[in-house]
C-alpha cells in the first residue's frame, strides 16, 4: 500500500521576515520530505505532500499595517512576497504556501466551530478582558507582556510563556503591560466565546491520544500528560473569540467576533493542502479519509502547549480524519554558542546575511542535520565548529573523493568509466558499504533518517567516506598514472572510488540537493533514487559499469572562517554607540573614521600584493613623489609613483618590502606612467597625529605573495 504523508511545519507570523529559527524547521522538515520522497522514486510506495501557509491573523499585523496607511491583506502580501528567497535560497521545497487569510481557511475554520458547536463544546461566558486605556481597544493576547504565572519569566506574551511552555490566560500575568503604549491595561466586561477543554470527554480523549505509541516523542508525552493532570482537573476552557476591531475569520452568528488566531491557524495547514489539491485536480477529502494518509507536523518546543492540547481536541471533536493519523515532531532551539539567539547581545543570524555573504546555503544544511536528532533538545551552532564540520565532512571526506579520481578518468580513458571490476575492487566497495555485522549500512542510514536521527546518518554516512578515501589513499591513482604498465589498474581504482562517491551522493541528497543535482549531472544520472544504493542486488554496480560521465567540475568551496565573522549580528548597544565613539576617537587622534561597510566580495576585488624595491630615486620637478621600481613577482618591474618623499629618503628604502595594490588601472601623470599604488597609513588630521608610514610585510615574506 502506497504510504500517502501529508507533511506540515510551524506557520510563521506575518509580520516580518524568516529568522534562522524558521529555516532550522524548514530545513528538518525538508530533508525527511527528500528521503520520503527518494523511497517512492522507482517503487511508488510514498506519496507526499508538504505544504506550509502564512499565519496572517490578529491584531499585530492589523496594527503594522495601519502604521503603514495599507489593508492587513496589503500588508501580508508584501511579507509574503519575501519569502521566497530564502525558502529557494535554501533549497527548502514546499509544494504549497499559502495564507491562513483564504477562502479555504474561513470555510474550513467555521465548519469546524459549527460542529463543536454542535457537540456542545461551545458556551458563551462574559468574562473580564484587558483593555489598553490609551489605545481605546481591548487587547490579544499577543498585545499583552507581563510575569509568566508559572515560572515567573518576565517579558512573557499573553497567551503562553516561552521558557516554561505553559499556556495560561493574559489575565493571570503579573504586572502586565500593553506592547503598544506600554500602559498598564484595566479589566472590561465582555462576552466571550469558549471551547470546553474541560469537558470530561476532551480529557479522555487527549490521554489516549498522547499515549498512543509513535505519536509523540516520550519527554513530551510526560510534559503534556502534567498540563492535563490526574483527571484533568488542569484543564480550562480555552477563549476562542476576539472583540473587533480585529484582523480575522468572523464567529457564525456572532456579529462584531472574531476567531482568536490560535484556533484558525492551525487549519491553516489543512487549508494549504486544500488549495494544493485544487490546484493539482486532487480530492480533497479522499485524501483525508484514505486510511493510508498520515499528518505529520514538525514543531518548535515553544508552541506545544497549542499543538498538543487545543489543536487536537478541537480536530477530533469535529470528526476531522487526520486526527487519528497526527503524528508531532517536536524540536529544541537553536542557540548560539550556548545562548539563546539575541540581537541585542550580538547572538543573532541572519538567514539573509548568510545568503548574502555568499555562504553555501547547504553547508548550514548539513550542519544542522548533523546536529539535530529525535529528541527535543537545543541545536547549538558555534562558528569554529561549523568551519571544523564542514570544511572536514564535506571537503576533506566527500568531496575529495571525486577531486581526485575524476581527472584521470577524463584524461586516461576518455570519461568512461571500466566495464567490470575485479574481485577485490568489488570487496573494497563491500567493505565500505556493509557493517561489521555484514549488514547493508543504507538500510541503517534510512532507518535513522525515517526516525529523524539525521546525525547518527550523517556519522555513518561519513564512516562510508572513511572507507573510500582509504582505499584511494591506499591505492594511490596518481602515482599508477605516471607508470604505463598500470593503465588497467588506475581505471579500475578510479572507477571503485567513483562508484563509492555516487552511493556518498545518493546518501546525503535529502541534506544535499544542489550538490546531489551537479554529481547527476557530472555522472550523466537521469535520478538518484534510494534502491540503487543496494548492495546484495548489484544496484551498486549495475548503471555505472563502463559508463562514460562527464567532466568534473567543483562542487564545493571550503569555508572561509572570515565569513563567520560577518554572519553575527552586532550587539544593538554596540553598534548604536560605535559612531559617538567613532567622532570621538578621531577628534582625540585625528584618527580617521572607519569608511561605509563592505562585504567580502567586494574585498576579494582588490589585489594587494608583497612587492620588492629594488629602486627608489626622486621625481625631478614634484616635491611629494618617489618614483619606486617594484618587484611583485611577475617577471618583470613594475612603475609606481608614491607621494611619500616628505617622509623617505630613496636609499632608505631600496631592497625593503612593501605592499601595492597590484590590480589598479595604469595611470599616466605628468612624470610617466604608474602602474599601481603602494600602502601607506596616515592620520586624517596631520596636526593631531603627523606622519606617514610604509607598510612593511614580516620578514620571510617574497615578492608576489597575495595578501588576503
Amino acid at each position: 500500500m502506497t504510504r500517502k504523508l501529508f507533511v506540515t511545519t510551524a506557520l510563521p507570523y506575518a509580520n516580518a521576515a524568516f529568522h534562522i529559527g524558521h529555516m532550522m524547521e524548514y530545513i528538518q522538515a525538508d530533508i525527511w520530505v527528500r528521503f520520503q520522497r527518494m523511497q517512492s522514486e522507482g517503487n511508488g510506495l510514498r506519496e507526499v505532500h508538504f505544504v506550509g501557509a502564512d499565519d496572517t491573523h490578529g491584531t499585530p499585523i492589523m496594527i503594522a499595517a495601519e502604521k503603514e496607511g495599507i489593508t492587513p491583506q496589503e500588508f501580508v502580501a508584501k511579507i509574503a512576497a519575501g519569502r521566497a528567497q530564502y525558502l529557494d535560497g535554501f533549497h527548502i521545497a514546499f509544494d504549497n504556501w499559502y495564507s491562513t487569510d483564504s477562502p479555504e481557511n474561513v470555510e474550513l475554520s467555521q465548519g469546524i466551530y459549527r460542529k463543536l458547536r454542535d457537540a456542545g463544546l461551545i458556551q458563551t461566558k462574559t468574562v473580564d478582558r484587558f483593555y489598553d486605556p490609551v489605545k481605546g481597544m481591548f487587547l490579544a493576547d499577543r498585545n499583552i507582556k507581563g510575569e509568566c504565572p508559572k515560572c515567573h519569566a518576565k517579558d512573557q506574551y499573553g497567551d503562553n510563556c516561552e521558557v516554561c511552555g505553559a499556556a495560561y490566560q493574559p489575565t493571570e500575568l503579573v504586572n502586565p503591560f500593553s506592547v503598544f503604549t506600554n500602559a498598564t491595561p484595566i479589566l472590561k466586561p465582555s462576552e466571550q466565546y469558549f471551547f470546553k477543554l474541560s469537558d470530561p470527554r476532551c480529557f479522555e480523549f487527549l490521554r489516549d491520544w498522547l499515549n498512543t505509541p509513535g505519536r509523540l516523542q516520550p519527554e513530551m508525552v510526560n510534559k503534556v500528560s502534567e498540563w492535563l493532570g490526574e483527571a484533568g482537573e488542569k484543564l480550562a476552557d480555552w477563549d476562542i473569540s476576539r472583540d473587533a476591531p480585529y484582523f480575522g475569520i468572523p464567529i457564525p452568528d456572532a456579529p462584531g467576533k472574531f476567531f482568536y488566531v490560535w484556533l484558525d491557524a492551525p487549519v491553516g495547514y489543512l487549508a494549504s493542502l486544500k488549495n494544493y489539491c485544487e490546484k493539482q485536480g486532487m480530492d480533497f477529502n479522499a485524501l483525508l479519509n484514505d486510511p493510508a494518509t498520515e499528518q505529520i507536523h514538525f514543531i518548535g518546543k515553544d508552541i506545544v502547549s497549542f499543538h498538543l492540547l487545543f489543536w487536537p481536541a478541537m480536530l477530533k471533536f469535529a470528526d476531522h480524519p487526520v486526527i487519528e493519523k497526527l503524528k508531532v515532531n517536536v524540536h529544541g532551539h537553536l542557540t548560539v554558542n550556548n545562548e539563546k539567539m539575541s540581537k541585542s547581545r550580538g547572538t543573532g543570524i541572519s538567514p539573509l546575511r548568510y545568503l548574502n555573504l555568499g555562504m553555501n546555503p547547504e553547508w548550514l544544511r548539513y550542519y544542522i542535520a548533523f546536529k539535530l536528532n529525535s529528541k527535543v533538545e537545543d541545536l547549538d551552532f558555534t562558528g569554529d565548529d561549523f568551519v571544523a564540520r564542514v570544511n572536514s565532512d564535506l571537503i576533506g571526506k566527500f568531496v575529495n573523493i571525486a577531486s581526485r579520481c575524476a581527472g584521470f578518468i577524463a584524461k586516461k580513458f576518455d570519461g568512461k568509466l571500466a566495464s567490470e571490476l575485479s574481485p577485490s575492487a568489488q570487496d573494497w566497495i563491500k567493505r565500505a558499504l556493509l557493517s561489521a555485522e555484514g549488514k547493508e549500512r543504507q538500510a541503517s542510514i534510512a532507518h535513522n533518517f525515517e526516525n529523524r536521527e539525521f546525525g547518527k546518518a550523517l556519522r555513518e554516512i561519513m564512516e562510508i567516506a572513511d572507507a573510500a578515501n582509504q582505499y584511494v589513499d591506499e591505492n594511490k591513482p596518481w602515482v599508477l598514472a605516471k607508470d604505463a604498465e598500470k593503465t588497467a589498474e588506475l581505471h579500475e581504482v578510479c572507477t571503485t572510488a567513483l562508484i563509492l562517491f555516487r552511493q556518498l551522493a545518493i546518501l546525503l541528497s535529502p541534506v544535499l540537493p544542489g550538490v546531489a543535482a551537479n554529481v547527476r549531472k557530472f555522472l550523466k544520472d537521469e535520478r538518484m533514487v534510494w534502491a540503487d544504493t543496494e548492495v546484495a542486488s548489484g544496484a551498486v554496480y549495475k548503471t555505472m559499469l563502463g559508463r562514460t560521465i562527464g567532466a568534473y567540475e567543483h562542487l564545493m568551496t571550503r569555508v572561509d572562517a572570515k565569513m563567520i565573522e560577518d554572519l553575527f549580528d552586532a550587539p544593538a548597544q554596540q553598534a548604536a554607540a560605535a559612531p559617538a565613539a567613532a567622532e570621538a576617537a578621531a577628534a582625540a587622534t585625528g584618527i580617521e573614521e572607519l569608511a561605509p561597510e563592505i562585504k567580502i566580495d567586494d574585498f576579494a576585488k582588490i589585489d594587494l600584493r608583497v612587492a620588492k624595491i629594488v629602486n627608489c630615486e626622486h621625481v625631478e620637478g614634484s616635491d611629494k613623489l618617489l618614483r619606486l621600481t617594484l618587484d611583485v613577482g611577475e617577471g618583470r618591474h613594475r612603475n609606481v609613483f608614491s607621494g611619500i618623499k616628505a617622509a623617505y629618503k630613496p636609499e632608505d628604502l631600496i631592497g625593503k618590502l612593501t605592499v601595492m595594490v597590484a590590480n589598479l588601472a595604469p595611470r599616466k601623470m605628468k612624470f610617466g606612467i604608474s602602474e599601481g599604488m603602494v600602502l601607506a597609513a596616515s592620520a586624517a588630521d596631520e596636526k593631531a597625529n603627523p606622519g606617514l608610514y610604509i607598510l612593511n610585510p614580516w620578514p620571510g615574506a617574497e615578492p608576489g605573495m597575495r595578501i588576503g
